[in-house]
């Protein structure tokens, strides 16, 4: 797997995804993408984003990795994006990111979407950081470390 060229030299790991995912943008559209939405003109009629930012943030996830093109599986000449591993491993940011705003930014009564597992249709379970023995962690109990990436 080769890395994703990043602008930032930072040894933060956090600094360093948010130049590749945290524009709103790209994450609307891996959050399209978890929808099963794979060709440009259906991101572009979803998310009523302008071709050309929607072409510039396409180009930069497919550079980073995040999705890669391929011929439409309709056998069609256009051409689909579909979320490769590292693509997929955002899903959990998109929840965490859904369950914070479904708690805190809408009003009693507010309507708004919510993510159903398929198999239950119930709400997915708020997510937690737990320790490797599974107790759940607050900010407090945990710390940064520097430490070498291994091969």
């Amino acid at each position: 797997m080769t890395t994703p060229t990043v602008q930032t030299q930072s040894e933060c790991p956090v600094a360093r995804a948010l130049e590749v995912i945290g524009d709103r943008w790209v994450l609307m559209i891996i959050r399209e993408a978890f929808d099963d939405v794979r060709r440009f003109s259906d991101f572009q009629k979803r998310l009523g984003l302008a071709k050309n930012i929607l072409a510039t943030r396409l180009k930069l996830l497919v550079e980073a990795g995040v999705f890669a093109v391929q011929p439409a599986s309709d056998g069609s000449a256009y051409k689909e994006y579909v979320l490769t591993e590292m693509g997929r491993s955002v899903f959990p940011i998109v929840v965490g990111m859904r369950q914070w705003g479904e708690r805190f930014l809408f009003s009693k009564g507010e309507s708004h979407s919510v993510l159903v597992d398929n198999a239950l249709e119930q709400p997915v379970e708020v997510l937690v950081v737990r320790s490797k023995s599974g107790k759940t962690l607050n900010p407090q109990d945990c710390h940064r470390r520097l430490v070498t990436r291994a091969s």
